[in-house]
């Protein structure tokens, strides 16, 4: 017989648990609706992450604990010094201070959550929290379609196409929060999630969900029965819009169709430039911003109407940025996530954990797939994804230990 003492949390413990996780899943959920909290106020979003920062290093400093090592927070520190170094030697560029400053806080925040989520925040509240303030956004952007008459849905995003990166990054997750009695809530939210990101008539973000749901079916958590229902119903809505708003939906169609035809011919010049500015500066590339400091110099003002746009390819403008080193610590970033979530996939078995690390794996690819037409690294899916999937791995790692303390104790 073994004697088991158990250590009650103090109630300041309690409270500092509790604000940790009311901090994070705000971080998480905020993060789709931000464009509503900066039309009120310019920095209102970016409030629940530093509080959260600032809390979780109180905590952490209190406690005298570190935070829980992994391969991630490796990976990410050595990003942080290369994008340092890079904006040190590009720090006169008209951009690079305040990209700098963009870049940074999502290194920061990344860690924060990876350290929160495989301790004192269950996976479970985050995926929720993600998926809430989704389809919050989601339901904001049918709401500029139908009641303010928008051509493309946008709701809290000032561009379509990041709205969509957003609603199909989270609908994977509702696979991971099915519950008996939850079903028509899920089915309610993923319908508004696939209606909201088709409404934006988002080349890539159809692209993207269609991967993440192929993910899922791969790996047996989408049942077919499942799809098939939100066909139909997704079906069902697209013939209601046809029948009630055919002349907007056919304008929508024109003036995408007209849009579409131009993006090709841009993207492709842009694509070409910042592969030329990374063969000129292969080693700490253009710094911060530089893409769009260079753009107009490196395509001979091939657009004379926008001489400081965005690559519209994540890999692209990161590596022309940052340089070959960044561009594989940006890339070990998705390495890490990738490598931590399928051997929790692995170890877990059949369960809840392997659902989670499942739906992980799909909605970071859906990131990964809208991101080839899209520069989404200063969105925080990409970062909280690649988070969760390291905690994850803790969480089955801790379970396993405590497992095994448990049998020799038996013993």
């Amino acid at each position: 017989m073994s004697l088991v003492t158990v250590v009650r949390p103090s109630a300041r413990e309690t409270r500092e648990v509790a604000l940790l996780r009311v901090l994070a899943c705000a971080t998480v959920g905020l993060a789709p609706v931000e464009g509503y909290l900066t039309a009120v106020q310019s920095q209102l979003g970016k409030v629940a992450p530093a509080l959260l920062t600032a809390v979780w290093l109180a905590v952490r400093i209190r406690h005298r604990q570190l935070p829980r090592p992994t391969p991630l927070h490796a990976v990410l520190a050595l990003l942080a010094v290369v994008l340092v170094a890079t904006a040190s030697r590009h720090a006169a560029g008209p951009f690079t201070a305040e990209y700098t400053v963009r870049w940074l806080p999502f290194l920061v925040v990344t860690a924060v959550l990876a350290d929160v989520a495989s301790r004192e925040v269950p996976i479970r509240w985050l995926l929720l929290a993600a998926a809430a303030g989704a389809t919050a956004a989601g339901a904001g952007a049918l709401f500029s379609l139908v009641a303010q008459g928008e051509a493309r849905a946008s709701g809290p995003q000032p561009d379509p196409n990041d709205l969509a990166y957003f609603l199909v990054a989270a609908v994977p997750l509702l696979a991971a929060l099915h519950r008996r009695g939850r079903g028509a809530v899920l089915t309610a939210a993923g319908i508004v999630l696939v209606a909201g990101a088709t409404a934006t008539f988002s080349r890539g973000g159809a692209l993207g969900l269609t991967a993440a749901v192929g993910w899922l079916l791969l790996r047996r958590v989408l049942p077919w029965r499942v799809l098939a229902a939100a066909a139909v119903a997704i079906a069902g809505l697209g013939l209601g819009a046809l029948l009630f708003a055919g002349p907007q939906l056919d304008r929508a169609l024109q003036e995408k169709s007209f849009i579409a035809a131009s993006n090709v011919d841009t993207r492709e010049l842009r694509w070409q430039a910042a592969a030329r500015m990374l063969t000129a500066q292969p080693v700490l590339g253009v710094g911060p911003g530089g893409f769009r400091e260079h753009y107009a110099a490196e395509s001979h003002n091939a657009e004379v109407d926008e001489q400081t746009p965005v690559a519209h390819d994540m890999y692209l403008e990161v590596a022309a940025e940052l340089g070959l080193p960044g561009f594989a610590l940006f890339a070990g970033v998705v390495g890490t996530a990738a490598v931590a979530s399928e051997r929790t996939v692995r170890r877990a078995g059949p369960g809840a954990r392997r659902t989670e690390a499942v739906a992980i794996q799909a909605a970071l690819l859906a990131v990964l797939v809208t991101s080839t037409f899209l520069s989404e690294q200063y969105y925080l899916p990409f970062w909280s994804l690649a988070a969760l999937a390291v905690a994850t791995e803790a969480r089955v790692r801790e379970g396993e230990g405590s497992a095994d303390a448990g049998a020799a104790r038996d013993q």
